[in-house]
């Protein structure tokens, strides 16, 4: 029964979701196959409609799990027991490493969010909201007590993080000369500059 289910120690669900995002990655959603999607995963199409019933609830995976880790981390992050500074700062680092970690996804997610149905689109950006609100939080937090400057809407300064986080896809290379370490710290310091009272 093993067999059926992992290959090389690998779970279908995670070599379904491993060659799907390699794929929209070099070939774009609308262009790849589900016929190429199972034959990449050593699967049947029966294996792929069993875990994801569409191409489409796979194309909402693969952004799912990546928001799902950073909601984790930032939930831990938020409730930890820094100064709100150190706080922020270690949640707008860690959403530029773990975009990094997760490029294909992330570049997927912004080329393709456009051929989910209304309802899984809907879904989504619910989850990316849960997201930015919490990150919002911790800006209104230090606003509040003095630490950040109020000169700026908590909502506007949330954007421009993000905003930089999102066109990550667009430039960052891993050859290229800034580690993802070195890229989070500078946007995170970016931040922290600009909320400066």
């Amino acid at each position: 029964m093993a067999k059926a289910t992992e290959q090389n120690g690998t779970p279908v669900p995670q070599r379904l979701l491993a060659a799907a995002t390699r794929l929209f990655a070099e070939h774009g959603y609308d262009r790849t196959s589900v016929q190429e999607i199972v034959e990449a995963a050593g699967v049947t199409k029966g294996a792929l409609y069993h875990y994801f019933g569409s191409k489409e609830d796979l194309l909402q995976e693969v952004y799912a799990r990546v928001l799902r880790l950073q909601q984790e981390r930032l939930d831990a992050v938020a409730d930890a027991e820094a100064p709100v500074e150190q706080r922020l700062r270690d949640a707008a680092a860690d959403v530029v490493v773990t975009t990094i970690d997760n490029l294909d996804d992330a570049a997927i997610f912004f080329r393709s969010m456009h051929h989910l149905s209304p309802e899984k689109n809907k879904q989504v950006r619910a989850e990316r909201r849960r997201y930015h609100e919490r990150f919002r939080a911790l800006v209104e937090e230090g606003q509040r007590s003095g630490v950040f400057s109020t000169a700026t809407p908590a909502d506007l300064v949330v954007d421009y993080h993000f905003g930089s986080v999102h066109h990550l896809s667009t430039w960052y290379r891993p050859d290229g000369p800034l580690t993802p370490e070195q890229v989070a710290a500078h946007l995170a310091d970016l931040l922290l500059r600009a909320l400066r009272p």
